[in-house]
């Protein structure tokens, strides 16, 4: 008799240990995917950062050559300012996005001032920002990969319960392009 409460209680050890060992495990795996949301973000916030501040280069570059073309100028630099004033990651998405539009509308107008696409500068600094948006872009779809991944890992049986004992929240912020930027700028000469 003895013997066998010894083996029943040894099997509920054993499954108690590896319950835990599971715990430890799944519950590890939930904190390091939440810490590499926050991490990809920010460096998508570095590269977009490293955009804004290239972009006073680049409007002062453009404005000796386009002096008429001060709205869009002034759009750009209001739009700098939003991304600077942004709190949120949604409001810093939105400036972002608007600014990429604004951007892509500037390229337009570039087209427009043959000296300005010889200027020296003004090729050093859209060369630069070419590099930038490229960075923007990969380290957007690691930052989406990052959350999709730890979107899985908390939504995932058997670490949804993990999950939900701990709660660790599904991240719904993925960085999403605005409509607008679905269709190419128009070129009106």
């Amino acid at each position: 008799m003895k013997k066998g409460i010894l083996i029943v209680l040894g099997v509920v050890l054993g499954l108690v240990l590896i319950m835990g060992m599971w715990a430890a495990s799944g519950y590890n795996k939930l904190v390091s995917t939440s810490e590499a949301v926050p991490a990809a973000w920010s460096q998508v916030e570095t590269v977009l950062q490293r955009r804004y501040d290239l972009v006073p280069n680049l409007v002062n570059t453009v404005k000796g050559y386009a002096r008429h073309e001060k709205e869009l100028l002034t759009e750009v630099t209001k739009l700098r300012s939003q991304w600077g004033a942004a709190k949120t990651q949604s409001e810093k998405v939105s400036a972002a996005n608007g600014m990429e539009s604004a951007l892509g509308r500037l390229m337009v107008v570039v087209e427009k001032y043959p000296d300005l696409k010889a200027n020296q500068n003004f090729i050093r600094l859209q060369d630069e920002l070419a590099g930038t948006e490229n960075r923007i872009s990969v380290e957007r779809m690691r930052y989406n990969a990052t959350v999709n991944a730890y979107n899985v890992v908390v939504r995932r049986f058997p670490t949804n319960i993990l999950a939900g004992m701990f709660d660790f929240k599904k991240s719904g912020d993925y960085f999403k392009s605005e409509g607008e930027a679905k269709q190419a700028p128009k070129v009106n000469f």
